[in-house]
């Protein structure tokens, strides 16, 4: 018999959430494979099983927080254990029938919750939204109540059925209620929610903003894209790379935009990880591209390019999205014209590009339409001063305006 244990996943992280059992109660399982994921702060991880053998015991359901080193299940030899529950939202007519005989069958201590016949995330999300189970309709034509059916409860059809009996003063005296939907938020966005709140209390945030014309920049790639790609085995030649390549070159030249505070120190970083956001259905992640002073352009949008589809695939590890040192959000990519970006943990600032638009612009005497992107640096004040936040944007604006330069900067 050997026990399934949540390990030691980084110094940070302490618990998780059980998001899917991968193996149930019965089921065999082989030395090395996947037995349920967990949702971390940061990234999901799969709890393999050290041993060959059955899933005698879960320990814990789907929702559940757990703590690392707790014991969440129990892999043995032979059939499988007992069970006083059904793991699994699906139960057969010969189920139902020996739960029910089983709590008919029990002592008079037997609560009468004890026989309803529910799977067992319906029992968890009764106790969660503090149901009645006897007081849930049952779609399921056995009576076996589900989670959908405990969701449902209290909306209009359901009370109406529940109240067919009752006095008509009650209904009267009932005040309606609007319908809402409410879900328990993922760890992940809940730990988003967290840290952009103690961000933005914790730090004197500023946000500068320039407009950059991006005319230049996209004539270069419309000129060396096809190129590019057979050059570097079908990688693209996006605005990225671009933007990421100006902002080292723009934090070599001011160099307390790439700092942070340690205490009363002030920390300078003399690398380049550049962390680049990445939209999930749990919200934003920020996985970094190292060393980018040391990379060219398509080893950057390669590397952007894979992070980004492991991000929303949830495999990406946590060092991955560790120890950035200044991060870069494009908000443009969803069409949005200007934002005020929040600081990423600890770093001092974050650039946000937004959408190309094409505007009226004065060039010279004349008025031209051209290709304009806004720009935001929101920065910690304790760190930077103005005019090296004004600076910082201004280089930037200058080599995209000037896309050649970047190749010297490189």
């Amino acid at each position: 018999m050997a026990e399934i244990i949540v390990p030691e996943l980084a110094e940070s992280i302490t618990e998780g959430t059980i998001a899917t059992w991968f193996k149930q109660v019965g089921d065999s399982v082989s030395k090395g494979e996947a037995v349920l994921e967990l949702e971390t702060d940061k990234v999901n991880v799969e709890i393999v099983s050290e041993e060959d053998g059955t899933l005698q015991e879960q320990k814990a359901e789907e929702g559940d927080t757990v703590e690392v080193g707790q014991v969440v299940a129990i892999v043995g030899e032979g059939a499988e254990a007992p069970k006083t529950d059904v793991p699994k939202e699906e139960m057969t007519e010969k189920t139902i029938e020996v739960t029910k005989d089983s709590a008919v069958e029990s002592n008079d201590e037997e609560t009468e919750q004890s026989m309803i016949v529910a799977t067992p995330s319906a029992r968890k999300l009764a106790r969660e939204k503090g149901i009645d189970l006897k007081d849930v309709n049952a779609a399921d034509p056995r009576g076996l109540v589900r989670s959908h059916d405990v969701n449902n409860h209290g909306n209009a059809p359901a009370e109406a059925a529940k109240n067919q009996d009752k006095p008509a003063v009650k209904e009267t005296n009932a005040k309606p209620e609007k319908p809402v939907i409410r879900e328990k938020m993922s760890r992940r966005r809940q730990t988003i929610a967290n840290r952009l709140l103690d961000v933005s209390q914790s730090t004197a945030m500023l946000t500068t903003f320039n407009e950059i014309d991006m005319t230049a920049v996209m004539d270069l790639r419309k000129r060396k894209k096809d190129a590019f790609i057979e050059r570097n085995d079908g990688t693209k030649l996006g605005f990225m790379s671009f933007f990421t390549k100006a902002v080292v070159a723009a934090l070599k030249k001011y160099p307390a935009v790439n700092a942070e505070i340690d205490g009363t120190d002030l920390v300078y970083k003399q690398f380049y990880d550049i962390a680049i956001a990445v939209s999930t259905d749990e919200g934003l992640v920020v996985p970094i591209v190292r060393d980018c002073d040391r990379k060219n352009f398509a080893e950057i949008e390669r590397d952007i390019a894979d992070l980004a589809t492991r991000a929303r695939e949830k495999k990406l590890t946590l060092d991955e999205m560790a120890n950035g040192s200044f991060t870069i959000t494009n908000g443009g990519v969803f069409g949005s014209l200007m934002s005020t970006p929040i600081i990423n943990g600890t770093q001092a600032a974050i650039l946000g590009m937004h959408t190309i638009q094409r505007r009226p612009v004065a060039i010279g005497d004349d008025i031209e339409i051209r290709p304009m992107m806004y720009v935001a640096l929101s920065y910690d004040h304790r760190i930077i001063d103005g005019s090296e936040s004004v600076g910082f944007l201004k280089t930037i604006k200058e080599l995209i305006e000037n896309p050649e330069d970047l190749l010297l900067e490189g």
